[in-house]
């Protein structure tokens, strides 16, 4: 006879099975790609490394990429449904939503056209605006023996005191990298013509003395170092060896994000490669922006939300995808609830992805079925020099985002004095912009000019995009690599004798140089002796003032190195009830008659800006591959 044994013997081996169930069910989870059987799941992430050092105890790198599990595709392919929506069958059988996109909205048929004509032998237009000195010597200093390049702006709300936030790299020897930050006004003087801008103050002699004689941007307080803390490298191999111990961060981009916050992206050592993208919250390192930011005479809080309140690695997936040295990154946000990065886009390549949060992203989002809009120059296309023309694209400034309408109709009440309906942001008008760069070498390999276009992609998804710059675009004092001083300015009228009743809208447009500022200054000044390019031979010297020469003959080949660091909208006036948002959220939103203030460096020594209208800055774009205006534009 078989004798059962009592189940009290059972009890307690039971309650430990349960237990140990228990344990490994909250302590493991595979992912499920992983079969069931295996026991061990990788490592949690490690731990942000906080960097002892005695003026930054409050700041710390987060880093959230290794180890990170993709999420389903489903989980960031977010487009919405609609009439348009295609389907594409990837080789493995997933269906990917993506939109056949052909017809561009009327709102960009003014943009089509070109108001200005083009060089016939440089290929570029030529905008009125001129380039103006930035100055980092504040009011009641003498003299500041750094240089200061790479500007990158933006503006302040328009409660702030200030006008502008400006961030430049110093010029150092290599060894190491440092950047400085101020806030700054621009100056208004009668004699350069300008038409005067609500909130420019008039330019006192000493701030004439220091930029150059003419109107422009200076700091209004000594510029501060933003300690941001050093980031270790995983690996610098090859010829990036020497990159490792090269202590700071270099080419950062301020900008505000979808929800107001002033946001910071820094190019530094990576914890995956060599060199890679990081962000902050610019309100870590520099504290005063928290109290500007809670003082909103109209939206009494404490100031949006912080994000990225350490120094966070912004991260591409998959990590085949990812390069040794990464640059040039561009974030955008189409509302407060979503933000992205866009890594690159040329001839053959365009990719961006969702951030997910702690720098996480997902793997490229781009339409598979996008054609490619920027172009390789023509077989055979050569400079002034001879030299064959074969550019190379790269991103360069951060992002905006623009309403194809002029502000008044967004601030009308019911229709505008014109009969139109009050424009409303939607998925047809809303677009982003941003500054690329085709890079032309020398003979002997080495930079010869960056050719300055801008490049528009819808801001709702699939984010496609629509138009680039027909045209390489110059500002009006600025002069192309390649060419000779007369065919630079063979665009310009010889019989315009210089008495303003010509074309040039700004009165000072046709200047040479931004004139060389004081002894005092000379770290800013817009130098007009710099050398020039191997095998080109101009004239360099450049007049006391900023005045127009009275032809074309009289001008010289001047700032033939210039790149675009950023794009900002300009300062402007308490906004209306019917465009503002909550605090400042609209600074990175504007409309075709807003102005932008851009960045610009001269050979990497020197830094400059312009203010330009959007509309005119967009005169001449010519529509991607494969798309088209309606019939009604």
């Amino acid at each position: 006879m078989i004798s059962l044994p009592p189940l009290r013997r059972l009890l307690v081996p039971s309650l430990i099975c349960l237990a140990l169930i228990i344990f490994y069910r909250s302590h493991f989870t595979a992912p499920p790609k992983i079969q069931t059987f295996v026991f061990r799941h990788p490592a949690p992430p490690p731990p942000g490394i906080r960097v002892p050092l005695a003026t930054l105890d409050h700041l710390s790198i987060h880093n959230a990429s290794q180890n990170h599990l993709s999420p389903p595709q489903h989980l960031y392919y977010t487009y919405p449904h609609s009439v348009n929506l295609g389907k594409n069958i990837t080789g493995s059988g997933h269906i990917i939503p993506t939109y056949s996109q052909p017809l561009l909205n009327p709102y960009l048929g003014p943009l089509f056209k070109c108001p200005i004509q083009a060089n016939r032998f440089t290929g570029h237009i030529r905008l009125p605006n001129p380039v103006r000195n930035i100055s980092m010597i504040p009011p009641g200093s003498t003299h500041d023996d750094r240089r200061f390049w790479n500007p990158t702006i933006m503006s302040l709300p328009w409660w702030s005191e200030n006008q502008y936030l400006l961030v430049s790299r110093i010029v150092t020897d290599g060894n190491y990298q440092e950047n400085v930050l101020c806030e700054a006004n621009i100056c208004y003087t009668n004699s350069s013509m300008e038409v005067r801008r609500k909130g420019d103050e008039g330019c006192t002699p000493d701030d004439l003395q220091h930029l150059g004689g003419n109107a422009g941007l200076r700091c209004v307080g000594s510029p501060v170092k933003l300690g941001v803390p050093p980031t270790p490298a995983e690996k610098c191999l090859g010829k990036f060896e020497s990159y490792t111990d090269i202590p700071g961060f270099h080419d950062p981009r301020i900008f505000w994000s979808g929800r107001g916050e002033p946001l910071m992206i820094v190019n530094t050592q990576s914890r995956y490669a060599c060199f890679g993208l990081w962000i902050i919250d610019l309100r870590v390192p520099y504290p005063p922006l928290h109290a500007l930011l809670a003082s909103s005479p109209t939206h009494p809080s404490l100031g949006p939300l912080i994000s990225y309140p350490q120094l966070t690695e912004l991260t591409r997936n998959p990590p085949s995808t990812r390069s040794p040295m990464e640059k040039n990154w561009m974030f955008f946000a189409p509302d407060a609830a979503s933000s992205y990065v866009h890594y690159e886009l040329s001839p053959h390549t365009r990719t961006f992805a969702k951030l997910l949060g702690d720098g996480l992203t997902t793997p490229n989002l781009t339409d598979p079925l996008e054609q490619p809009c920027l172009q390789l120059a023509p077989e055979g296309t050569t400079d002034g020099e001879g030299r064959a023309v074969k550019g190379t694209w790269h991103q360069s400034s951060n992002s905006l985002k623009l309403i194809l309408c002029d502000r008044a109709e967004a601030e009308a009440e019911g229709q505008t004095e014109k009969g139109k309906e009050r424009c409303v942001p939607n998925a047809d008008n809303a677009v982003f912009v941003a500054v690329v760069h085709r890079k032309h070498d020398n003979g002997l390999g080495l930079p010869l000019r960056y050719e300055r276009y801008l490049v528009l992609w819808s801001a709702y998804p699939p984010f496609a995009l629509l138009a680039v710059s027909k045209h390489p675009l110059l500002f009006a004092n600025e002069t192309a690599g390649g060419w000779s001083a007369a065919q630079n300015w063979d665009d310009v009228d010889e019989n315009d004798d210089g008495d303003g009743d010509g074309d040039d809208r700004e009165g000072a447009a046709y200047a040479t140089a931004p004139a060389a500022a004081a002894n005092t200054s000379n770290a800013t000044a817009a130098s007009p002796t710099a050398a020039s390019p191997p095998g080109i031979g101009v004239k360099r010297d450049a007049p006391q003032t900023q005045g127009k020469p009275k032809n074309a003959k009289d001008k010289s080949n001047w700032a033939y190195f210039t790149y675009t660091v950023s794009i900002a909208y300009a300062r402007r006036p308490a906004p209306s009830p019917l465009t503002a948002r909550a605090v400042s959220e609209d600074l990175n939103t504007g409309y075709l008659d807003d102005e932008v203030v851009v960045g610009i460096g001269i050979m990497d020594g020197r830094q400059t800006y312009a203010r330009v209208r959007v509309k005119e800055l967009l005169g001449c774009l010519r529509a991607c591959q494969g798309r088209r205006l309606g019939d009604g534009a």
